[in-house]
């Protein structure tokens, strides 16, 4: 009867994932890479890949296809082993990947520490190029203020413009301007909660938090009720791969803005809760399956690393053995 249950709620929502006509593989795969590949090396076989993807209804020609396109837009690279071949994030990818990664894995939401970060535009842009540069920061969580200004509470500059780059946006970079401002407080100036209100549309975000809770809520029930002995290993990591996919897919459009400009009852913190209490009890089963389809061209199959243990738990997640 407890296997039933966890059998019942990680069915329901592999079947869901299944139904959807158009899976934008290659988020996750990238997912997959930076998730469960780079604690094990960074690198994988595609046939391996394949395999590890078939269950969720993404084809052979479907995966292949995908992979190429990452290879051309730079996200990955390959390594050639006889007449098979490891793929692995290039530098650039899996700094991006790092970055999004202590978002991900942090077992609670950053400090602020009082300052705005903001990129002006300050040169001519075409509405082609300056509606491109809008997604592009929209991704990293950037607000827009007025048509020449993004703002973030706590974003890395560097790393900002570092994945401008990545994005194929190099030529815009001369005529942005990062900056960082506080906000003084003096007379009659705006105020932070201003600056929210200016730059972010918060309720489709939170209404996509909510969604994503109500998704993974009823399997974080039948864990509890059943144990995560209960649920087979092959099943433990397809969810854990949905589940990091669909969370980190919502940080990437979070500013996580300071817990004092937050609406009341912001959802997101209670999905970073049950994010984190999925994915540790689903780790262990996980864990096994990986240790035994996550192949090489080699044929090898590479330990995971300590980063893996440390994610949720508040140390650094990507640091390796001490």
């Amino acid at each position: 009867m407890r296997t039933q249950v966890i059998e019942q709620a990680v069915n329901q929502r592999l079947d869901s994932f299944r139904q959807i006509s158009r899976v934008k593989a290659g988020s996750l795969i990238i997912s997959v890479f930076g998730d469960a590949v780079l604690p094990r090396g960074g690198q994988i076989w595609l046939g391996g890949l394949i395999r590890l993807l078939q269950p969720l209804d993404l084809n052979e020609r479907l995966v292949r296809t995908t992979v190429f396109r990452l290879v051309k837009d730079e996200w990955l690279t390959t390594q050639t082993h006889g007449r098979r071949t490891d793929y692995m994030l290039t530098p650039s990818g899996q700094r991006r990947f790092e970055e999004a990664a202590r978002q991900i894995y942090a077992a609670h939401a950053p400090l602020w520490d009082l300052r705005w970060r903001l990129i002006m535009v300050m040169g001519e842009l075409s509405a082609r190029e300056r509606e491109r540069l809008r997604r592009a920061l929209y991704w990293q969580g950037f607000g827009q203020i007025g048509a020449g200004c993004f703002v973030h509470p706590g974003a890395d500059l560097g790393s900002a413009f570092a994945a401008l780059g990545a994005d194929g946006m190099s030529d815009l970079l001369p005529r942005l301007m990062p900056l960082v401002a506080a906000n003084p407080r003096l007379g009659q100036s705006a105020s932070d909660a201003d600056i929210v209100r200016s730059a972010w549309n918060l309720e489709q975000l939170a209404a996509d938090y909510g969604s994503f809770v109500a998704c993974y809520r009823p399997i974080l029930e039948a864990l509890r009720q059943s144990g995560a002995d209960s649920v087979d290993e092959e099943g433990a990591f397809l969810i854990r791969t949905l589940l990091i996919h669909d969370f980190r897919r919502l940080l990437l459009r979070d500013p996580e803005l300071p817990e004092v400009l937050q609406p009341a009852g912001w959802p997101g913190h209670e999905a970073r809760r049950l994010c984190k209490e999925v994915y540790r009890r689903l780790l262990p089963a996980s864990e096994r399956h990986l240790d035994r389809h996550l192949l090489l061209a080699s044929g090898e199959v590479p330990a995971a690393s300590s980063m893996v243990s440390k994610r949720f738990q508040g140390a650094d997640p990507l640091a390796g053995p001490a």
